[in-house]
């Protein structure tokens, strides 16, 4: 059966981030409840009250029987905001329902057993699908379902048609994956110093320059010779002394 808990909650009057924020300092958790046509009611929890109320349990399959302004209702949680950062609850979004209506939600898939491929072949156990929607009356709603996945061998799967829900509708594909074995992953290995050192270096090839022999095996090659700088060419001098005579 479903985990039922009972809540007491203020109706909220300030909506926004500004009063959401000063709800959260004062350790009340802003929230909401609509359904079967009713306007949405903004609403504050106490912080501390939910916390214990919720801890150990499936809120997505639990059924809070809420208290507002001395009125009672039943109410399934459709979300449930954390910080990002914390583990805090931020925010509540509830669901109203009545008992003689079936409602749909998602319940959580447990595992049970050890696979035989697991035990005897050291195979990894895959969860692919961890919950499962269903369709329901309010008084059916179970806390979780359970898989046994004992008999599983290396290779080997289960899908959603193996599950077995009392008094409830499967809405999710009965053709979908829950459990597979998969073989061991194989290990790296590191390599060896030995095949570290059996590993060459790689040979550094130059290129001959211009004017350099190539060197023998075990020689360093012979650098090219400098170029010489062009000489200078002397400027040819005037020369001294007065003008020239004019031949007579």
């Amino acid at each position: 059966m479903a985990h039922v808990v009972s809540l007491a909650a203020t109706p909220r009057t300030e909506t926004g981030k500004g009063p959401a924020r000063a709800a959260r300092r004062r350790l009340q958790i802003p929230a909401v409840i609509y359904g079967h046509g009713r306007p949405s009611q903004p609403l504050t929890l106490d912080g501390k009250a939910l916390e214990r109320a919720l801890t150990g349990a499936e809120w997505e399959s639990t059924v809070v029987e809420l208290t507002v302004d001395g009125r009672s209702h039943k109410a399934l949680i459709r979300e449930l905001q954390r910080h990002p950062l914390r583990p805090d609850i931020i925010h509540v979004d509830l669901y109203e329902i009545h008992a003689h209506e079936k409602v749909r939600l998602k319940v959580p898939v447990h595992l049970v057993g050890a696979p035989a491929g697991v035990r005897n072949a050291g195979g990894v156990l895959d969860q692919v699908t961890r919950e499962v929607e269903i369709e329901t009356l309010p008084e059916h709603i179970p806390d979780r379902v359970e898989l046994d996945v004992t008999a599983l061998e290396i290779g080997d799967s289960l899908h959603v048609g193996a599950l077995q829900i009392p008094n409830a509708a499967i809405v999710t594909s009965r053709e979908l994956t829950i459990a597979t074995v998969v073989p061991p992953r194989a290990e790296e290995v590191a390599p060896t110093p030995e095949a570290v050192a059996e590993v060459a270096e790689p040979e550094l090839i130059r290129k001959v320059r211009e004017g350099e022999e190539e060197a023998g095996e075990g020689e360093a090659a012979a650098p090219a010779p400098k170029a010489e700088k062009a000489e200078k060419v002397e400027k040819a001098e005037k020369p001294k002394g007065g003008k020239e005579s004019k031949e007579s």
